[in-house]
């Protein structure tokens, strides 16, 4: 019996393993609605905007393997485009059906007509435009392999015309490919990168998401060379656990002072599965060695001395059988007694936990880590939000972090925490949302109150966009435009009919937590932090000072040193202990 392209589509989702589809239905997209409905094998989730369905079908690949979202004609599949940015960037393997107008209607500029092949062209690994039915099916199959293969977006350019017509099987395959290739150098570069590593006395490791599946080879690696063990934020809830006596910590914007100079006081640096953006904080006088899957990435953001093509699991598993053991301990004592400082100075925020309507962000973030679960799914914003979980969230038998890392948007942790919570139902899910982010996208809260998803939503209520408002005084600028009226998040809870919980003084910050957490469903936990809390990179260079310190003078000299006696305080004693 024939069928129709939208049902030929949904069979084929399912055959690669899709489990749900992120999308505002309407007009074009209602074929494909209809098929999913009568269907029955995906769950249609009905997102109040776009972006988050594609934040959220993000989420579901990174965690499981591949996502899907959809928009309809023009307004609807443009507003994904944000989050398939973030997915492509991310590395996550998300479908995307791009509805349109019907193929009479098209090159005539009319009403929602977009082109897909153009508008997506930028964030996605592949993206094609189908005008017959025979086309939709063959483009759909080779999308899912490009997502598969490639790591990232694939988009298909459906009109509503072609999605509605009934067709006959096409040649092409029935199924998907997963492969799971094992890529290592080759043997003569990997004798070369033993016998770098076996000549040089320091040598460092830094370590991104590529190692998320080589955390015990990397382990092996580190008590082999006695070296400090230093990672990316999106790699940190691997490495940063108490029991690793060779964790350094971050290095990069949000890094910290320990993360940062070991590097530079290596005789090697190895850096292993990792894109790392901030090239002006990687030294440029010791031996840099990269190793990841994608040779196009080797180099680009410092001066590499050798690069190897590798998958980390793989390349470690044949490279520390060559690597001669070292005895000395003095590089990483060194570096593990100043990060051990560092440790100590966030700690001493988290003690004074602030006042009313001020408590101190650290000391959230600390008892949030305190008491999540082992193997919880964090989230999180960017801007303060991603400093306190940089400075304060620790690995845990299984834990798993993520956010915009790459991609840097305002407003993902929590249709992000839409896809954990969907896609993983038993673990807990938790989402550090800043007001200003969460602001942005606050209508998906009621898509966690319709499908009931049991995630728990922090609000880091600093009233601010205090990352941009730190921004701005440290480059000079008086802070304008910065300042945020929020809604009272409790009473727009409630008439989501989620439950939530507010601490406004320090003394109330662990029952609410406590509560939240073990409430059964979705939580909302709105917390007053202060909107002066420090974030400034421990590795302040005097220029930054300067620009700062003649900021604080034009505030002042405008007559609003009241606003800025705590902010300053607290700078001052930041910088002394650093």
């Amino acid at each position: 019996m024939s069928k129709n392209v939208a049902e030929h589509l949904v069979e084929m989702l399912v055959e690669a393993g899709v489990k749900r589809v992120y999308a505002v239905t309407g007009d074009s997209l209602n074929p494909i609605n209809d098929a999913v409905r009568r269907d029955g094998r995906l769950q249609w989730i009905h997102v109040r905007h776009e972006e988050a369905g594609a934040y959220a079908a993000s989420m579901e690949a990174e965690l499981n393997g591949i996502g899907c979202c959809m928009g309809s004609s023009g307004p609807g599949h443009i507003h994904l485009v944000n989050g398939l940015y973030d997915a492509n960037r991310s590395e996550n393997s998300v479908i995307a059906i791009a509805s349109t107008i019907h193929t009479d209607k098209m090159g005539l500029d009319n009403f929602q007509e977009t082109r897909p092949e153009t508008l997506f062209q930028d964030c996605s690994k592949y993206v094609f435009q189908a005008n017959t039915p025979k086309q939709a099916i063959n483009g759909l199959q080779t999308a899912i392999q490009h997502a598969i293969s490639k790591k990232g977006v694939a988009v298909l350019g459906l009109p509503g015309d072609v999605a509605e017509a009934t067709i006959e099987s096409v040649h092409t395959a029935d199924k998907n490919f997963y492969t799971q290739a094992k890529i290592t150098p080759s043997d003569d570069h990997l004798q070369e990168l033993a016998n770098i590593i076996n000549s040089n006395e320091k040598v460092m490791l830094f370590c991104g998401h590529g190692c998320r599946l080589a955390v015990e080879q990397v382990m092996q690696l580190a008590e082999i060379l006695k070296s400090p063990l230093g990672y990316s934020f999106r790699a940190k809830i691997f490495f940063e656990r108490k029991e690793n006596i060779y964790a350094v910590g971050l290095n990069g914007l949000l890094g910290n002072k320990s993360g940062f100079e070991a590097m530079h006081q290596a005789d090697v640096l190895l850096m292993l599965g990792t894109d790392f953006p901030y090239s002006e904080f990687l030294p440029e006088k010791c031996k840099i060695i990269q190793v990841d899957t994608k040779p196009e990435k080797i180099g680009r953001r410092a001066k590499v001395d050798f690069g190897y093509c590798g998958d980390i699991k793989s390349t470690l598993h044949v490279l520390i059988p060559m690597i001669e053991s070292k005895k000395s301990t003095d590089f990483l004592d060194k570096t593990r007694k100043l990060h051990q400082k560092i440790e100590d100075i966030y700690a001493s925020y988290v003690e004074e936990k602030g006042k009313e309507k001020n408590i101190h962000p650290e000391y959230v973030a600390s008892l949030v880590d305190k008491f999540a679960n082992n193997d919880a799914i964090f989230t999180v914003d960017t801007g303060m939000s991603a400093v306190w979980a940089a400075r304060y969230l620790k690995a845990g038998r299984n834990r798993y972090l993520t956010g915009s890392f790459n991609h840097g948007s305002m407003a993902n942790a929590m249709p992000m925490a839409i896809g954990a919570g969907l896609s993983d139902p038993d673990r807990q899910v938790i989402a550090f949302c800043g007001d200003g982010g969460l602001s942005m996208l606050l209508g998906d809260l009621m898509t966690i109150s319709q499908y009931e998803i049991p995630v728990k939503i922090i609000i880091f209520n600093n009233r601010s966009l205090a990352m941009v408002k730190l921004e701005m005084r440290v480059q000079g600028y008086i802070d304008w435009q910065t300042d945020m009226v929020n809604p009272d998040f409790l009473k727009l809870a409630e008439a989501m009919n989620i439950p939530a919980w507010e601490a406004k003084e320090s003394k109330d910050v662990q029952l609410a937590l406590l509560e939240g957490f073990k409430h059964k469903g979705p939580a909302i936990i709105n917390i007053f932090t202060d909107p002066n809390a420090l974030a400034m990179p421990p590795s302040v260079n005097f220029e930054q000072v300067k620009g700062y310190a003649q900021s604080m003078a034009k505030l002042m000299v405008n007559g609003k040193c009241a606003d800025i006696v705590d902010t300053t305080k607290s700078d001052l004693k930041y910088l002394r202990e650093l």
